[in-house]
């Protein structure tokens, strides 16, 4: 029998699958992966990196995307997992894996993990180091559906993280019905900060209130070192951005060593 958490008893049976996790049918397209370094400014040190889908030759993630739809939505968010961690694992990625994932792909969390503990199982990337997120845009049809995927996972043992958050429709309201390990800051209010005293104020307010929740924050899409500056002194030490290194193709990018002044 296998156990659908590691806390669970080895006698337990796995909880049952439901019908599109019975479902054999492959998808009609490839894809790979691209990994971006999520870099800690304090410490100067990769903190995670983020599995980001690409073409089976380094296509753009939309010409992947564009071919998710309602028949194939299940299938590609369950491959998405396997080949994320599966390339994570063989490139020997040794910190943490943030991976996206597609509520609405999502019918049972208990059942539709199965897949994701297989793969961590068969490529020895242990579920600690897994973080999944999910775009606070996404449209969600259920967002108490959402709220119940994040605490399944979570008890799990998975980290979790709301990724654009301040470009969606919940916002706040999403992050008072659940705390998630990471907030993701949108790269709308990271773009051009330096210059933005509205911008600055929100994301102080937006660090305040994680640092009372006990909540992680992370600046995206950094592009130069006056944003990052501001953000370091707002308190922000998780960044990711082209300023600290592309997102690599099949590999783990290497961080330029003038990034972090």
């Amino acid at each position: 029998m296998i156990p659908i958490c590691p806390a669970d008893d080895a006698h337990r049976e796995p909880v049952p699958a439901c019908v599109q996790c019975r479902n054999n049918d492959e998808l009609d397209f490839d894809f790979d992966y691209a990994y971006q370094p999520i870099i800690h400014l304090r410490q100067r040190a990769i903190y995670a990196h983020e599995a980001l889908v690409r073409g089976p030759n380094g296509e753009s993630a939309y010409s992947v995307l564009s071919r998710v739809n309602d028949t194939n939505r299940y299938m590609f968010d369950q491959a998405c997992r396997v080949r994320a961690i599966r390339g994570a694992a063989e490139l020997g990625i040794a910190e943490l894996l943030s991976i996206n994932f597609l509520p609405n792909a999502v019918y049972r969390p208990e059942a539709c993990i199965r897949s994701t503990f297989a793969a961590a199982r068969e490529y020895g990337f242990p579920i600690e180091r897994i973080i999944f997120e999910v775009t606070e845009s996404e449209q969600v049809m259920d967002r108490p559906h959402l709220v119940n995927i994040f605490e399944e996972y979570r008890r799990f043992g998975f980290r979790t993280a709301i990724d654009d958050f301040g470009a969606g429709y919940a916002g706040l309201n999403l992050l008072s019905e659940f705390q998630p390990d990471i907030i993701k800051i949108d790269m709308q209010l990271v773009r051009d900060i330096d210059t933005s005293p509205a911008k600055q104020a929100i994301v102080s307010g937006i660090v305040g209130i994680c640092a009372s929740l006990k909540i992680a924050v992370l600046a995206e899409g950094i592009e130069t070192p006056a944003e990052r500056d501001v953000l370091r002194d707002a308190g922000v030490d998780l960044m990711q951005g082209y300023l600290f290194c592309k997102p690599a193709f099949r590999a783990i990018g290497v961080v330029d060593p003038g990034s972090w002044k």
